[in-house]
Formats: structure tokens, sequence, C-alpha cells
């Protein structure tokens, strides 16, 4: 099994398994992941002519999204990894989507840019998360939004051996049928136990200048929604 150490890593491993990344966010989420996205840009308060950054993109599940919810918005989709932006770019109906190579450590982006920034499982992926949020708050308006919708560590309860049964076997054999990548889906549980509690990252959201920290657990306490405003 291959082992994912770094940045280098983690944008090899996405470029792999980019045409099957969104069924397979469907399959392991049941469904769920939709309404969670639909939540995040609900929660960004973005103003019908806004500006939103949707940052570690992927194939742009949160930019469209934010597009259906705003149509009259400006969004730029930005990812370091080309392959699911490429994929991301076959769905792209929008005029309103502008894509974007970029680092999420070190953003090619003016200060204060955008009145909400959203990311959807980036953080869990960063090597200096401290600095990642820094970056978005950043591009970030006055009285805009930072929303992230990310794994976060199970909490120790009964449902736990449930919990690592679904993590350890179920999602590696499934990444295995239908993407050909168990490697990745092995890292990607393993990132989840790995990541910070949702209360540490609200607490470092607060260390980065952010205010009205908030956060709402989702799908058995392994999921989480963050949100702050500059």
């Amino acid at each position: 099994m291959a082992k994912i150490t770094g940045a280098d890593d983690v944008q090899a491993m996405f470029s792999r398994i980019a045409s099957r990344y969104d069924l397979m966010n469907r399959l392991m989420t049941a469904g769920q992941d939709t309404r969670w996205r639909r939540e995040v840009i609900h929660k960004t308060r973005l103003p019908p002519d806004g500006r939103l950054l949707d940052l570690g993109a992927g194939t742009g599940d949160l930019a469209r999204e934010a597009g259906r919810q705003e149509p009259a918005s400006w969004i730029v989709a930005a990812d370091f990894t080309l392959d699911m932006m490429q994929v991301g770019r076959t769905h792209d109906t929008s005029t309103n989507l502008n894509w974007l190579a970029a680092d999420a450590l070190c953003l090619p982006l003016p200060n204060e840019t955008f009145e909400a920034v959203v990311s959807g499982f980036l953080l869990r992926n960063v090597i200096d998360i401290e600095q990642c949020l820094r970056e978005q708050y950043r591009v970030l308006k006055p009285g805009g939004y930072m929303v992230a919708l990310d794994t976060t560590h199970p909490p120790e309860n009964f449902l736990r051996p449930l919990i690592n049964f679904y993590l350890h076997i179920i999602i590696p054999n499934l990444g295995r049928i239908i993407t050909g990548e168990a490697d990745a889906y092995t890292y990607l549980p393993e990132s989840t136990e790995s990541f910070l509690e949702a209360e540490q990252l609200a607490a470092k959201m607060k260390e980065a200048g952010y205010q009205q920290v908030g956060f709402r657990r989702l799908m058995f306490g392994t999921i989480a929604i963050h949100w702050g405003s500059k």
C-alpha cells in the first residue's frame, strides 16, 4: 500500500480518483453531502451580487451550489489538482464560475476580495492549517464569512465500533470497487481520525482572527460545518 504523506502525494491521489470523486462522495454519505453543501452556502450570507471563493474546490460542487443560490454572484473555484477541476469543468454550464489553479497556503489573490470563502473537505488535507486559515482571512472582506465543511474526529461513544467498521472496512472496499484506488480511500478515513476535533478547529479559527465562530456536527459526529466572520 502506498503511503500518502505530503502535499505532492495528496495531489497525485486526487488526480487518480478525480473521475469518480463525486460518485464516491454521494455513496459514502448516502447523498447527504448535497444537503450539507446547500447549508454551507446558506451560512455565508452571500449577497446577490457578492463574490465567493470555493477553496480546494475539486470538481466545484460548492461553487455550483453558490451559483444556484445566487445566480448573479461572481464565483472563483480554486484548487491545486488540475485533474479535479478539469472533471468539474465538464459539468459547468454557468457563466459566473471562474476556475483558478492555486495553492491554499499561498493564494494569488488580492486582500479583501470576497464576501465569502468556503471549502469542502480541504482543511484535513493541508500541511499547515494555521496558514490556510490566515490566507482565507486575508482575502475575505470585512464582515464576510468563511464556512468550512470537513471531517472531524469521531466521538467516543457506543457508536464508535460501527463508525470504525464503516471508516476502515466499508469505505476502502467501496473505493476499491468504484475507483480501483483502495489506497486513497484508506487515507481518507485515516485523515478523518487524525484531524482536529471540532472544538480544536474552532479555536484555531479564533486564533486566526475570525469572530462569531461556531460549528455544527453531522453524520454521527464525523462531519462538521464551521463558520466565522471577519
